[in-house]
């Protein structure tokens, strides 16, 4: 596949607000690509280790940000949509106890995540119009990674949600807006709140949005430890249902970007979405979301994965299938992975009576 430069199209170099239907353009639904693991792809720019630093990624926002910039372009390059900011793991207490940073310094920090985001897509967009390349006016969107709790925590409790049981709904909450507020006064186009490992920090996130904040779109995505479970044992099907009925309460589904899964073995994916779907009522439309990992597994105490990987393009026909709409990577899925992804959406695409179209369709 060709990177996206070769496509051939004048292209403003400022990327306009985005304010179309993320899924749905003309009669065909729109599918999305998003990046794939950033801190992987990271690890590959830095002379440092990533894997096993208490900030993981976010502390090179302050050590190394050329690399920072290098690995959103890395993953825009391939025909990325979607590239999620260096926040997954940034807090302020991270930031203050890891970095010595006072307050407003690691806010400022957090901040100037969103901003080499930003920095990126100004360079992808300068090279797309230099080469007469062709892609979506309203591409690349650039979306907050929001982590859990639990990745601050640095203890793998991101993929147990053990802190469930030590922290409640406000707690959660209070936690969580100092990240967000800072992303949505840098300049984005959406929240990814992702790997959430329980369905109470779901909620307690979904509710700040839609009741804190007017306007931000945002996706929810869970991190399942099987085929029907949340890392902390809740149901899958119970929790997604949960915050898509929360969407529905309040009259938000224009907000939605998504519910879905991430950092999930790809095997895992198909019963997990098979089973929300199963549960919705006649006439719901979920959409649907799904970044895996490669099968492989974290072992926290090594500091290092561990298993043989799959092939995510491989899955992608299936999850298509299924609805999904927005499909990327997560923990080891590289550039070359992204590449392969879109490809394979966009033979799909091109095929007779197809009833996809990619975001390069205009």
């Amino acid at each position: 596949m060709q990177s996206q430069l070769s496509r051939s199209t004048n292209r403003s170099k400022m990327v306009p607000e985005f304010t179309g239907n993320w899924h749905q353009h003309r009669e065909k639904p729109r599918i999305l690509v998003k990046c794939g693991g950033f801190s992987s792809q990271l690890a590959r720019n830095v002379n440092e280790k990533v894997d096993g630093d208490p900030l993981w990624g976010s502390r090179f926002d302050a050590t190394q940000p050329d690399a920072v910039i290098k690995t959103h372009l890395d993953f825009l390059r391939k025909g990325a949509d979607i590239i999620l900011t260096n926040t997954y793991q940034s807090s302020v207490e991270g930031f203050m106890k890891h970095l010595g940073k006072t307050r407003e310094e690691s806010i400022a920090l957090i901040a100037k995540s969103v901003e080499l985001a930003r920095q990126a897509r100004t360079l992808y967009l300068t090279e797309v119009a230099e080469n007469n390349g062709d892609i979506a006016p309203d591409m690349p969107l650039i979306l907050a990674s929001i982590g859990p709790y639990g990745a601050h925590l640095h203890d793998g409790s991101e993929y147990t949600g053990s802190y469930a049981n030590l922290v409640n709904f406000s707690q959660l909450q209070k936690w969580h807006k100092p990240r967000i507020d800072t992303c949505l006064a840098a300049g984005i186009d959406g929240l990814a709140v992702e790997t959430l490992p329980c369905q109470l920090e779901a909620l307690a996130v979904t509710d700040l949005i839609l009741t804190r904040y007017a306007t931000p779109r945002f996706w929810v995505s869970f991190q399942c430890k099987d085929s029907s479970s949340l890392a902390h044992g809740e149901s899958f099907a119970e929790a997604a249902l949960a915050v898509w009925n929360m969407v529905v309460k309040y009259r938000a589904k224009s907000r939605l970007i998504g519910i879905g899964v991430n950092c999930v073995n790809p095997n895992h994916v198909s019963p997990l979405l098979k089973s929300l779907l199963a549960k919705l009522l006649d006439g719901d439309t979920v959409p649907l979301v799904v970044y895996s990992n490669r099968g492989e597994i974290y072992d926290s105490d090594r500091g290092e994965w561990t298993g043989t990987g799959l092939n995510v393009a491989s899955f992608v026909p299936e999850w298509l299938r299924l609805g999904v709409r927005i499909i990327g990577g997560c923990c080891r899925v590289y550039p070359d992975d992204i590449q392969e992804i879109r490809q394979t959406i966009e033979d799909i695409a091109q095929q007779p009576n197809s009833p996809i179209q990619t975001s390069l369709v205009i």
